[in-house]
């Protein structure tokens, strides 16, 4: 996958969830159109700091020079770390719930009361609040059941809970919610709503990495190549499917039968500013602490890799 297995002087080190679909065209990127060598880790933002991520399923050692989360978890880190900086954004996805009709379950206010399998404190929970938001409940009107990977209550079963039985809904990201939707057949009823919330999957950075001249380059010239990924992807997207199945020991058939939720826009979203403000104020809830002004949230999106970047890739 990686053109390089040891890190060295000269080596980009990425870090992202290794277990996502969101993740292709990182994977094809630095596997087959970065002229450079990489090193691709399994974390989270909180690498670029040299920090382990507070959360079981982002868990990693070492120092990343680029890192990629969903907008939530990114946001997070960013509290902390105000020098984050969001470049590009590799993939968007409108998260689902899906439920058991035989539980009761046919419009998203029958959820009240009901079992749903959710990871907390992240854009599962806030995509799940969301959507119950918009049927008069919220959170606390559901029993929230926890998963995380890398537990002794990893994601991975959430398809296996709802089709037992054991839960009556899951809120989450796929591929889980497809192979969990798979898993009840014909009882599955389904809720999403793209405008309530879609996923902006993004490659971030810190402002000391875009300062320093020698690795703001080999930053634009990653970016340049996930925006040819990306284009790549549109034609070919077997070669996602086979790069993703393999670092997320997924097999190809979970991951064709998810695709289709995904896009890879190519650029940096426009509307990140936006999706940070309604995201701040949960996001500093459960932090306990007060939401940052929109200024501030605008001071963590940078616009400049991915123009020059576009002009390395210009026909």
């Amino acid at each position: 996958m990686s053109k390089s297995v040891q890190s060295s002087a000269d080596t980009l080190r990425i870090y992202g969830n290794l277990s996502l679909l969101e993740m292709a065209p990182v994977l094809l990127a630095a596997d087959r159109i970065y002229p450079g060598k990489t090193l691709l880790e399994h974390g989270s933002v909180m690498a670029l700091w040299g920090k382990a991520s507070d959360l079981a399923s982002l868990t990693s050692a070492g120092q990343a020079d680029l890192a990629t989360n969903s907008e939530t978890q990114a946001l997070r880190g960013s509290v902390a770390n105000p020098d984050l900086r969001f470049i590009f954004t590799v993939a968007e996805c409108p998260y689902r719930i899906v439920a058991r009709r035989s539980a009761g379950i046919t419009t998203l206010a029958d959820l009240r009361g009901k079992r749903v399998g959710t990871q907390l404190e992240s854009s599962g929970e806030f995509f799940l609040d969301a959507m119950l938001r918009t049927a008069g409940l919220t959170v606390k009107d559901v029993t929230l059941l926890p998963f995380m990977a890398h537990t002794d209550r990893p994601i991975s079963l959430l398809p296996e809970e709802l089709g037992s039985g054991r839960i009556d809904a899951l809120a989450l990201w796929e591929p889980q919610v497809e192979r969990a939707r798979l898993a009840v057949g014909s009882d599955a009823i389904e809720f999403y709503d793209p405008a309530v919330y879609t996923e902006k999957f993004n490659l971030c950075t810190t402002q000391a990495h875009l300062d320093d001249p020698v690795m703001r380059q080999r930053i634009v010239v990653f970016v340049a190549a996930l925006i040819k990924a990306a284009r790549q992807l549109k034609l070919e997207p077997e070669a996602g499917w086979q790069l993703v199945a393999k670092a997320a020991g997924l097999d190809v058939k979970t991951v064709r039968d998810a695709w289709p939720y995904f896009s890879y826009p190519g650029t940096l979203a426009t509307d990140l500013l936006d999706i940070f403000e309604r995201q701040e104020p949960w996001i500093a809830k459960v932090q306990g602490r007060v939401p940052r002004s929109r200024q501030a949230l605008a001071g963590l999106i940078d616009a400049s890799v991915v123009r020059e970047a576009r002009a390395l890739t210009a026909v």
